[in-house]
């Protein structure tokens, strides 16, 4: 039996909780509604289909069909082949979700959305946006795995698949406006393993119908996940950035619709304190206006896809390679690394894409030295310019030899901004030079409807079958239609 004392002091406790409860609700619900990280909450919560233009739907459809056909091509790839045996080890109390390529092979939907992250950025084939980073491999394969984890009578339409998807692009893309850092190439950070993540947890909670402090707090959560050091650039450990963005911002949308609760300004700029200020030294945050004023930045800033799966950056160094070529074997169609003297490249500085001599196919897919000198012999650079055997040939290495770099100071380490430059000096002292401003393929040159569908049956034939194929592409140029967006998945393996 309780005592008066215990019982009085027991009613003191439950007074003092209920106290604190409704003081947090009359004095800091105010004050959130004049935060950054509160307006995201809200937008991220009260957004509908109804604010997706036909322009951001159509270039989401166009990112999803390319994500999916490089995830695809990429579960083909050693890296993926690791991470997935690391993945089957793991308990998976429940293996509802589908991996890339892997028939009758089902993993929990996070351990799913990190295998299938790992393969969309296996072979560095994966979309790129501005200011740098690569949107669609942090939300997809999240969402992706998400639609066979809910129960069978709450399957989100196609419909809300997009609106998901475009939410968790819109996130990582707001994010990186704050900081003009952003909007150079990496240096310390790879932006996947930050913006991607809060995208991937911002796309779940849409997903999951959370409520906009529901939202705030998965946001917090996924900040306490993020980042990733960019010299694992050009190493196995690259798509795992990309795996674990996709992976543990799904993991903090889950937490957060668990009750889990993080810091409710995580996204303000707060003297001595640093929230997801701590990535970016110029941070400066805004709020989003209200739904009614809001405009998607997909609607103005289109993405880049890749036509060969390497670092964006060499995109133009290879287009300069291909044109300085087609100079170079004018008279007699023939091309010998004995007919050059020098070759100058002249690029941005960044240290990471700078490799002379690379030695493996990672190294490789970040190296300006190896796509310049690999366009300049085979006239083209494509999946298989990466194997061993053509990383290997005495002919590249003989033009290996003959590289010289060289960083003019308007030639601005951006993505929206630089150039690639060829410059041939040949045996007969005779000079040729070949320049890229905009590569095909560039936001500011993008991909033709046709340019992408033959990428993405490329990608996907190493892995599906015809039928297969057509209805992937059947489904996702018709996904607004779609009453189940789990289908999508039942095409992947």
């Amino acid at each position: 039996m309780f005592s008066k004392l215990q019982r009085f002091q027991s009613s003191l406790t439950i007074g003092k909780r209920l106290y604190h409860k409704i003081s947090r609700e009359a004095f800091e619900a105010p004050d959130l509604k004049e935060t950054v990280t509160s307006s995201f909450g809200s937008f991220i919560s009260g957004v509908d289909v109804d604010h997706l233009s036909q322009t951001v739907l159509q270039r989401s459809r166009r990112m999803i069909l390319d994500n999916i056909g490089v995830g695809i091509l990429g579960s083909t790839s050693p890296v993926f082949d690791i991470c997935l045996n690391y993945c089957q080890q793991m308990y998976a109390h429940d293996p509802v979700s589908s991996v890339y390529g892997r028939k009758d092979l089902r993993l929990s939907p996070t351990l799913a959305a990190f295998a299938n992250g790992v393969a969309a950025h296996s072979m560095d084939f994966d979309d790129t946006w501005h200011p740098a980073t690569h949107p669609s491999g942090a939300v997809l394969p999240a969402l992706l795995a998400a639609t066979q984890m809910l129960p069978t009578n709450a399957k989100p339409t196609g419909l809300d698949f997009l609106l998901a998807f475009n939410v968790g692009v819109e996130i990582q893309g707001r994010l990186m406006h704050f900081s003009q850092e952003a909007s150079n190439i990496p240096k310390r950070f790879h932006p996947p393993s930050v913006v991607g993540t809060m995208g991937s947890a911002a796309a779940i909670a849409k997903f999951l119908s959370l409520n906009a402090n529901q939202c705030v707090n998965a946001l917090a959560i996924a900040a306490s996940l993020s980042g990733a050091p960019m010299a694992n650039a050009a190493t196995q450990a690259k798509p795992i950035h990309i795996g674990n963005a996709s992976r543990l911002g799904f993991e903090a949308a889950l937490l957060a619709s668990k009750g889990m609760e993080g810091n409710v300004k995580i996204l303000d700029k707060t003297l001595g304190c640093f929230g997801f200020s701590a990535f970016y030294g110029d941070y400066e945050p805004q709020k989003i206006a209200p739904l009614e004023q809001t405009r998607f930045l997909l609607e103005d800033q289109d993405i880049a896809f890749k036509r060969f799966p390497a670092h964006l950056g060499m995109h133009w160094i290879v287009d300069a390679a291909l044109s300085v070529r087609q100079l170079a074997t004018a008279n007699d169609g023939a091309f010998s690394p004995s007919m050059i003297d020098r070759i100058i490249l002249r690029v941005p500085v960044s240290r990471y894409i700078n490799r002379p001599f690379p030695e493996t196919e990672h190294e490789a897919r970040h190296s300006f030295q190896f796509n310049a000198c690999s366009a300049l012999l085979d006239g083209e650079v494509n999946i298989e310019s990466f194997r061993e055997s053509k990383l290997q040939r005495d002919n590249l290495n003989e033009l290996l030899d003959k590289v010289e770099l060289q960083h003019p100071e308007d030639n601005v380490a951006s993505f929206e901004k630089m150039y690639g430059e060829v410059v041939l000096i040949l045996r007969n002292r005779d000079v040729l030079r070949g320049r890229c401003d905009t590569f095909y393929g560039h936001w500011r040159n993008p991909l033709s409807r046709e340019s992408l569908l033959d990428k993405f049956k490329s990608n996907a034939s190493y892995v599906l079958e015809q039928d297969k194929i057509e209805a992937i592409i059947n489904t996702v140029e018709n996904l607004e239609r779609v009453r189940d967006s789990s289908t999508l998945t039942s095409y992947l393996q």
